[in-house]
């Protein structure tokens, strides 16, 4: 196997998604240059189930807290953090096993992680806030939130399935494939790099690769967590994910939307709602701008248009 085909499957397969600069991903205008990413306020790591999380939080505002990908840090939002910092404070987290935040003893598990991070907000001072997260943070929000519904005001999930076979069929052997085997032909990519550049350990990174491939062998299937969702959400996804669309509609059917048409006042409207963005794949989604904008109208509570009949003051 070659050393392009395998950085290839590892990237294809597991989300691992740290980049350089994307922020002009899937052809979305850069962000504005007259906007900042707010400085960090406060830093730390808070243990939970003998979890050291990492966590930095930025600006002001309503809390909200947002969750990278697999293999990804607090980071991989630089393109776009001006856009949730400019009227927000955010609370990253690095997520377990990742970036700052060491490995542990225990497998790395999505409901063990959004368990964790109830607590770990509750610690941080907030009885409830908004959550973002996307692909491996997005099933962590997804589960933090069914976990603690009464923490959670508003939820975003970005390019993550609620089940294993969310993704296309070809993308589960090479999930599989995951290990710490990849872990010597990776020491050049953005996923190592990146890693490297803020862990306490570098040397847990073969381990790392190890338990997130274990993590994708799990057949999991979260349904029972969607049903529990109480709050609104907003499902969000590139019109060229590695989420088969078929099942983006399924997710958004669990949650209620999308299963008649919402009428004239908006009489049957869900409280929920579905993004599917032009020109984005699973890799580019997380930097985009036009992401991030519409998320933030989303956990703001705006987005209504007017309908025609207000159009015509009628």
């Amino acid at each position: 196997m070659s050393k392009m085909t395998l950085i290839s499957m590892v990237a294809t397969a597991a989300a691992f998604l740290a980049a350089p600069d994307m922020s002009a991903a899937g052809g979305a205008p850069a962000v504005e240059d007259n906007k900042a990413i707010a400085p960090i306020v406060r830093k730390g790591s808070v243990p939970v189930n003998g979890i050291d999380y990492y966590y930095e939080i930025r600006g002001e505002g309503e809390p909200l807290l947002l969750l990278h990908g697999g293999l990804g840090q607090i980071e991989m939002f630089t393109p776009v953090m001006p856009i949730f910092t400019d009227h927000r404070q955010v609370i990253a987290v690095d997520l377990q096993g990742h970036g700052r935040t060491p490995l542990g003893n225990r497998p790395i598990e999505l409901p063990a992680i959004g368990a964790d991070l109830a607590i770990l907000v509750k610690q941080l001072g907030y009885d409830k806030l908004d959550v973002f997260g996307y692909s491996f943070g997005g099933g962590v929000a997804l589960n933090m939130a069914a976990n603690a519904p009464d923490r959670v005001r508003r939820l975003v999930i970005l390019s993550a399935p609620y089940a294993q076979n969310g993704f296309f069929p070809e993308m589960l052997p090479q999930q599989a494939a995951v290990s710490a085997a990849m872990a010597d032909m990776m020491k050049d990519t953005p996923m190592f790099l990146s890693y490297k550049a803020v862990a306490p350990d570098v040397s847990e990174f073969p381990k790392l690769l190890d338990a997130m491939g274990a993590l994708m062998r799990e057949p999991n299937d979260y349904s029972d967590a969607v049903a529990k969702l109480t709050m609104p959400v907003m499902l969000m996804y590139g019109d060229a994910d590695m989420i088969r669309p078929e099942h983006m509609i399924d997710f958004y059917h669990k949650l209620g939307g999308g299963l008649r048409d919402a009428g004239w006042t908006r009489e049957n409207m869900s409280k929920n709602r579905l993004a599917i963005l032009p020109d984005l794949t699973h890799y580019e989604t997380f930097a985009s701008p036009l992401m991030a904008n519409m998320a933030m109208t989303f956990l703001d509570g705006g987005g209504k248009a007017p309908n025609w009949a207000e159009q015509v003051g009628k």
